[in-house]
């Protein structure tokens, strides 16, 4: 009966290669439009085995401008992967703002793929898939037009296609035993795939199921559902930048975050022999510390913010006089290059998330978007204040991996600053470090203040904890971030 139904519903030859071409067209036109807004198109392509998903994707490549697409195919994760949070190998393949991404094994795949052992906990299920759902609501905020699309059989019908494949010499090679074993269990799936979808169902990511029964029926409705969403999409984008934005005064969201910054002595001293008596006996301990993390496996993530000419270069370079060259990076993160702006604010730094026992420094963070970005306009409004969460669970992934987060602020007085940008002007060797820009920064001193408070009350979080390093004597400054590094490091170590 079930057979004869979904023959009812099959589509002639004829029919389809008389639709084709149409479509083909809207596709080749959608990539053309797509190059004019500021948004990727991420395809995802998932369903149970024997539902045609590589032939699905085949297919959507072969209709499409292959110099606007991009297939990625993710497969059980390496030793590599698997030594970062979840998320990551999915971050660094994004395609940039102006192209396509179809996903053959996204991120539902690993996901499913644990959920159906034998021992997996379903609570580590549920924590997955909020994560997948953050992931998503991440991108789809910042504009990214998310399609994913669910290719369903019935148990039948999958056990019906895949003796079809296997008896058919041409084709006997795609069915392995995996795809029976999915298919003695797909009660067990289907379960799973049902609290999947409506987990991660939301207004900027549905789920599309599309009836896998008749091949061409369905390449048919995997097309007309991305054009019909892309048509969507790009209403609301337009809508969305007619109405311009109005510049708002700068008024803080917490006052109580600057207060800190207000309350912080800064008058403490360290004399030249003090510093040098203390210095190597901090370097020591850290030292010892940073092999001791390697040693039980946990890379460390150490994030440096400040004022300008805080010092934030010289206490970077105290610590990495502790730590084997080898094992460390420091990421300089100025102005974001083409390739950077074409993505999310966030991918940059999850590109150079360390590995398991490595080091990453970086001289200046993703909380440039609450501070530089937010102050110059470089950000919507909407943008910069929905960071801080997206911060906050950007950071809670890297802990829950084992990363241990160690975040600084510099923080020096104005007319400090001032005497500083002056002793570079006048110092020959120096000059490099000073330019227009910095000046301009310093003119608005006022409304930085403001927006470090609220960065650091919003973002104030037990696993990645802020540490106020008051920065006017640079030898005092230099030892606090020894000291606090190392006491950092050992309390995640329990090692204190």
């Amino acid at each position: 009966m079930a057979k004869r139904a979904a023959e009812k519903t099959r589509l002639t030859r004829k029919d389809y290669e008389a639709r084709v071409p149409r479509l083909r067209e809207q596709l080749v036109q959608l990539q053309v439009r797509l190059k004019e807004l500021p948004c990727p198109v991420l395809l995802v392509i998932a369903g149970v085995e024997g539902s045609g998903k590589g032939e699905v994707i085949n297919t959507l490549h072969s209709w499409l401008d292959p110099r606007g697409v991009e297939v990625f195919a993710f497969h059980p994760p390496t030793e590599e992967e698997r030594e970062r949070p979840l998320m990551w190998r999915y971050w660094r393949s994004l395609p940039p703002r102006g192209r396509i991404g179809i996903y053959a094994g996204s991120w539902y795949t690993e996901v499913l793929r644990e959920a159906m052992q034998p021992r997996a906990k379903k609570a580590g299920f549920h924590h997955a898939l909020q994560r997948i759902e953050h992931f998503e609501r991440t991108l789809a905020a910042d504009g990214a037009l998310i399609v994913k699309c669910w290719l369903h059989l019935s148990r039948e019908a999958q056990g019906r296609r895949l003796r079809e494949l296997e008896d058919d010499a041409r084709t006997a090679w795609r069915v392995t035993p995996d795809d029976w074993e999915s298919h003695r269990r797909y009660a067990r799936l289907a379960a799973l795939t049902a609290t999947m979808q409506r987990a991660t169902r939301r207004p900027g990511a549905p789920w599309h199921v599309i009836d896998a029964t008749d091949e061409r029926s369905r390449n048919l409705a995997v097309a007309t559902t991305l054009l019909a969403r892309f048509q969507e999409h790009q209403r609301r984008l337009r809508q969305a930048t007619a109405r311009p934005e109005r510049r708002r005064p700068v008024t803080p969201l917490r006052p109580s975050g600057r207060r800190l910054l207000l309350d912080l002595p800064l008058d403490q001293k360290l004399s030249a022999a003090a510093y040098e008596l203390k210095r190597d006996k901090w370097l020591g301990r850290l030292n010892a510390a940073v092999r001791r993390a390697a040693a039980k496996h946990r890379s460390i993530v150490f994030v440096f913010e400040g004022w300008d000419a805080a010092g934030k270069g010289g206490a970077i370079r105290r610590l990495t006089s502790a730590i084997d060259a080898r094992d460390c990076r420091v990421i300089p993160v100025s102005k974001p290059t083409d390739e950077e702006k074409s993505h999310h604010y966030l991918w940059r730094f999850w590109r150079h998330v360390p590995r398991a026992g490595m080091v990453t420094i970086y001289d200046r963070s993703w909380y440039g978007r609450v501070l530089v970005e937010r102050l110059e306009g470089f950000a919507r409004d909407d943008e910069w204040r929905r960071a801080y969460t997206e911060i906050n669970d950007f950071e809670a992934q890297l802990t829950e991996r084992g990363i241990i987060v160690v975040k600084f602020w510099l923080h020096i007085s104005k007319d400090e600053q001032l005497r500083r940008f002056r002793h570079r002007e006048e110092t020959e060797y120096k000059r490099h470090k000073i330019n227009a820009e910095d000046w301009r920064n310093r003119r608005k001193w006022a409304a930085y203040e403001i927006a470090v408070g609220d960065m650091l009350a919003l973002t104030q979080q037990p696993p990645a904890p802020w540490h106020l390093v008051p920065a006017n004597d640079k030898r005092h400054a230099r030892l606090q971030v020894l000291k606090l590094a190392t006491r950092r490091i050992e309390a995640a170590l329990g090692l204190r």
